[in-house]
């Protein structure tokens, strides 16, 4: 069968794969041992195979199953009891109240206040919405960049490493061999960082459609409505990206997403490769369950 396209996601000491079948993260313990869970999927969402419109439910997939990966995680290294489904659901609602409030009403609140002193801002929607977007990469890049300085984060982001490397060495052909994956670059096209960088992007060309005339309020309402839209066209434009990488254009479009990479992820050990083997050997054994099944 030909192989299924993987993604996944570094967690607290940890590593979770995802393809379109099942769910996997692997975390190593205080003990030293790789702890497991697995979940096939029940069926095939539809919503996920309509162009544009999956990109926003794949987003929010993929949202709740980093919850869960990360609350396994948290549970396993710092021996926590499991979080139950509302606790994890109001956790994923305060994410997006902080994400909303930081990177889409500060940046607002700021180019407005500067709009009061720059004519060329408050008169023209398209220049507005250039230095709204061009302050949400930058708080964006601030923020990353300071939580990068906290310890446990480097960690999270060596393991980040180690799943893009696992990821590459498997697109490759690679037998999963942790000492031959730590070869393999530690950067990949489909990587989330790259999908928020044309989400920034394709936000800037949709809000400059916004009269700038409106109040403070209706583009702020403008921008939160409009997310899903922007989630949409953003994941086509990664998909494809992902196949025009050996040409001019997909080259500039992921070479932001893969510069920044540099700071979310960081060459991992021989440990955490073996990690992101096991995640990954665990959502394999779903392909090969449908295989055996097709025969």
């Amino acid at each position: 069968m030909e192989k299924k396209t993987v993604g996944g996601q570094a967690v607290i000491e940890g590593v979770m794969m995802k393809s379109s079948l099942g769910w996997a993260v692997a975390v190593r313990n205080p003990k030293g041992e790789i702890i497991l869970k697995s979940e096939e999927f029940k069926g095939q969402n539809r919503l996920n195979k309509i162009p544009v419109i999956r990109g926003f439910f794949i987003l929010l997939e993929t949202l709740w199953l980093g919850m869960k990966a990360i609350d396994f995680s948290s549970k396993i290294v710092f021996e926590e009891e499991k979080s139950s489904p509302l606790s994890l659901l109001l956790s994923l609602g305060l994410a997006f109240l902080i994400g909303t409030f930081l990177f889409i009403l500060v940046p607002l609140y700021i180019t407005k206040v500067s709009a009061s002193f720059v004519s060329l801002i408050s008169d023209s929607s398209l220049v507005f919405n250039i230095v709204d977007g061009v302050l949400r990469v930058l708080i964006f890049i601030g923020y990353v960049f300071a939580i990068s300085l906290w310890p446990q984060m480097g960690r999270i982001f060596a393991y980040h490493g180690a799943e893009h490397k696992t990821i590459n060495a498997y697109e490759s052909g690679e037998a999963l061999i942790p000492e031959r994956i730590a070869n393999y670059p530690r950067l990949h096209v489909r990587c989330g960082t790259s999908f928020i960088f044309i989400v920034l992007t394709v936000s800037i060309l949709v809000f400059s459609l916004i009269p700038s005339s409106w109040s403070f309020t209706l583009k702020a309402i403008s921008r939160i409505v409009l997310l899903p839209l922007i989630a949409g066209f953003s994941y086509e434009i990664l998909k494809l990206s992902d196949r025009w990488k050996n040409n001019i254009l997909g080259r500039f479009i992921i070479l932001p997403g893969l510069l920044f990479q540099k700071i979310t992820t960081k060459e991992p050990d021989i440990k955490q490769i073996e990690v992101a083997c096991e995640a990954l050997r665990t959502v394999l054994k779903f392909s090969k369950r449908e295989e055996k099944i097709n025969d």
